[in-house]
């Protein structure tokens, strides 16, 4: 399948991965698909999610209400009465620079770091087989970003579709706009 992917399909893949470093996740979902649809400059995807009121900035903020990040939350932390500078700073001083930024030796058991491979969640992989199914019946024989975005709104149920609907933009709205601009 991933042949007949175009280069700018390939990259929202690639993409999708960093997106996930950057949220701490272990896993590419289809929020991290739609992150990478986003991020992308003038594809069809990036050019009617922007046309229809969604940016980057604002999907990241909406999936970090619904599924949150990793990071360590200072505010949080402080409301404890513990200073999160002052316990990396004391942690780098007896263990070296960067030691909270290395992974923790792996353990049968223990969450894995985002480092290295990253899993797609089973949603994210419907989405990509129905962005093919979606390049077929427009009789397509390579799979764009658009393609993708087509795959994310009728997959209907992940994250992404979350955060689309968040901003008051309807599935029908993104799919006529997507297939038009694909034709």
């Amino acid at each position: 399948m991933f042949e007949r992917f175009t280069p700018e399909a390939r990259h929202v893949v690639r993409s999708a991965q960093q997106e996930s470093r950057q949220l701490n996740h272990g896993y590419i979902g289809t929020e991290h698909l739609l992150l990478a649809l986003l991020d992308q400059q003038a594809t069809t995807a990036s050019q009617v999610l922007s046309h229809l009121g969604l940016t980057h900035e604002q999907a990241v903020d909406t999936i970090i209400e619904y599924v949150g990040t990793d990071e360590l939350d200072a505010e949080a932390l402080e409301t404890l009465g513990i200073d999160l500078n002052a316990v990396r700073e004391r942690v780098e001083t007896t263990f070296g620079g960067g030691a909270l930024d290395r992974p923790p030796p792996s353990r049968r058991g223990r969450k894995r770091s985002p480092r290295g491979h990253i899993p797609f969640t089973s949603r994210a992989k419907k989405v990509l087989e129905l962005a093919l199914r979606e390049a077929l019946a427009l009789k397509h024989d390579h799979i764009t970003d658009g393609h993708i975005l087509l795959g994310l709104i009728r997959e209907d149920h992940g994250v992404a579709m979350k955060v689309i609907n968040s901003r008051g933009i309807s599935s029908q709205d993104v799919r006529s706009e997507t297939t038009t601009a694909l034709s």
